[in-house]
């Protein structure tokens, strides 16, 4: 499959990208900003970094830009979906970057093998449906000791909107919005990523468009949402 993104990316990091990595939405288009997203100061998160205090699975790692951070203190392990970044992260020096999907962690990892995780970048979003939220959050609960604090990265639906963020779109249901675009480099299209922002209700709970018996796991680890 085309990977546009992760080769712009790697390219970059080699000093050989020689042209821009655009984002598509129909007529709209953006330069995706590499050097700031990836390479950039690394912001520090406050609430995280003093609970990690175990093996720590980066997911959807990008560059390797928290990994490498994390490294130096503690166990990390690091996924992401593009073999391109993967190979960018191992060029970087990250000590364990794999090839490995956020969505399917029970098949990767054995139980309780971290004791924190975090996932920057809004990648839980592209959960193709609720349904899969849930199942994501039982299969990281699975892959994560019962103690473990975990980081998840995401837009709030509504200050989306109101900020007109690039390729999102309002929703009629409350507490819910979507983001649909891809990528382009060097004449390669990348597939459309369509992600279904959410909020969090104070138990920690997305909304829900219908009723019915939640499958969310009853042991998961803490969480944040952010953004």
């Amino acid at each position: 499959m085309a990977d546009p993104y992760g080769r712009a990316i790697r390219d970059h990091h080699r000093g050989e990208r020689t042209e821009p990595l655009i984002d598509r939405d129909g007529a709209e288009t953006r330069v995706h900003a590499i050097e700031e997203y990836y390479f950039g100061e690394r912001t520090p998160e406050d609430w995280f970094e003093p609970r990690v205090d175990g093996p720590l699975l980066d997911m959807g790692a990008g560059a390797g830009r928290d990994a490498l951070f994390f490294q130096d203190r503690v166990e990390t392990v690091a996924i992401d979906r593009s073999d391109h970044l993967v190979e960018t992260m191992r060029d970087r020096g990250v000590e364990d970057a794999r090839v490995g999907d956020m969505f399917g962690l029970r098949e990767q990892f054995d139980r309780d093998r971290f004791g924190a995780a975090l996932a920057i970048g809004s990648q839980l979003q592209l959960a193709t449906s609720q349904r899969a939220v849930r199942q994501f959050l039982a299969d990281l609960a699975y892959v994560t000791t019962a103690e473990a604090t975990v980081l998840i990265d995401g837009y709030d639906p509504e200050r989306a909107v109101a900020a007109g963020v690039f390729a999102v779109r309002d929703d009629p249901e409350p507490g819910l919005a979507y983001r649909v675009y891809h990528c382009e480099y060097e004449g390669e299209t990348g597939r459309t990523l369509l992600f279904r922002l959410f909020g969090v209700d104070a138990s920690g709970t997305p909304p829900r468009r219908r009723r019915g018996r939640s499958s969310t796991p009853s042991r998961a680890p803490t969480t944040t949402a952010t953004g």
